[in-house]
């Protein structure tokens, strides 16, 4: 069985003290749903859920094949930006997980000498480094900025950071079973949103690493870090970026062995667990290493950690 690799979903130590959150609480039913211009609906139906390809991870629980029935529900075509997060924060005054922590991952080949030599890298992962000050206004740490990306991404985004911004905008995180069904793009059983090839007629329709990883970065596709929000083709439904560029959060506790005997219509997942899923690869997923960008693919990570190609993108009810 293969093993599942730890690039995906660097994590927070379990013996770190818990930030001081602040939580925007308030009902999602009580708001108008913002930012609804972006938002695509999808009709509810069935499609066939999961995979037991032999480049997938079983470990990771991505099969069986299973039949799921959704309702209807609206789904944002793009992940949630640098300007519409910086838009909650200054309606909120929000503050991320990352800023309590005082740090957050970032991956090394972003960081300059100086920060190299002054944060150590993540045993196991050692493209990963903890570096203070990092967080989704300074992405690489102080001195960084995303003047220049307000249409890219935002990053070092918690779960309960993501959730915190979805009551905000009257909306919520996917289940998995929406996440796919919308990432699907109305295709069935294909690896990727737009098909079974990864790039097609030598066209990339993804942001993932070219090279290899994690030294050496080709850039093939136009990106090293997180590309605009709405980068290549969408795929059938209108969607975009839903293989690669960053995770995204999804609303369950993860669980490798629940679609053995979980629900088939409208599936929540477990009650509880340790970890949240996320979805959809990132920047830095290389078929060497983590192929993760496949439409059935997925990993998890703690609630509370963050890191810079962790993002998310919302979905609200159709009422």
């Amino acid at each position: 069985m293969k093993e599942t690799q730890s690039c995906c979903a660097v994590r927070r130590k379990e013996t770190e003290s818990k930030s001081m959150q602040t939580y925007v609480d308030i009902p999602a039913a009580n708001l108008e749903v913002k930012f609804r211009n972006k938002m695509v609906q999808l009709q509810g139906g069935e499609f066939f859920m999961g995979t037991t390809e032999k480049e997938g991870f079983p470990a990771d629980g991505e099969g069986p094949v299973r039949k799921i029935e959704l309702d209807s529900f609206l789904i944002d075509s793009y992940c949630v930006t640098n300007e519409e997060f910086a838009a909650f924060v200054e309606d909120t005054g929000y503050v991320t997980e990352a800023e309590n922590f005082g740090w957050s991952f970032v991956f090394y080949l972003f960081l300059s000498p100086i920060q190299l030599r002054q944060t150590p890298p993540v045993p196991n992962t050692p493209w990963w480094h903890g570096v203070n000050g990092a967080y989704w206004k300074a992405p690489e740490g102080p001195g960084s900025h995303i003047e220049d990306r307000m249409n890219h991404p935002v990053v070092h985004i918690s779960w309960n950071d993501a959730n915190a911004f979805c009551r905000w905008a009257g909306k919520r995180l996917p289940t998995e079973a929406e996440w796919e069904y919308a990432a699907r793009g109305g295709l069935e059983r294909k690896k990727y949103p737009w098909g079974d090839e990864l790039t097609p007629n030598g066209e990339h329709y993804c942001n993932i690493w070219q090279g290899v990883f994690p030294r050496i970065n080709t850039k093939e596709d136009g990106y090293a870090g997180t590309a605009p929000a709405q980068s290549f083709p969408p795929n059938g439904y209108g969607l975009y970026n839903t293989s690669g560029n960053v995770w995204e959060w999804c609303s369950e506790w993860f669980s490798r062995s629940i679609h053995d005997r979980g629900g088939r219509t409208n599936p929540q997942g477990p009650e509880n667990g340790e970890t949240k899923v996320m979805r959809g690869g990132s920047y830095l997923c290389h078929e060497s290493y983590c192929n993760r960008y496949r439409v059935a693919a997925r990993t998890s990570n703690t609630p509370d950690s963050s890191s810079g190609h962790l993002g998310f993108r919302c979905v609200a009810d159709v009422k």
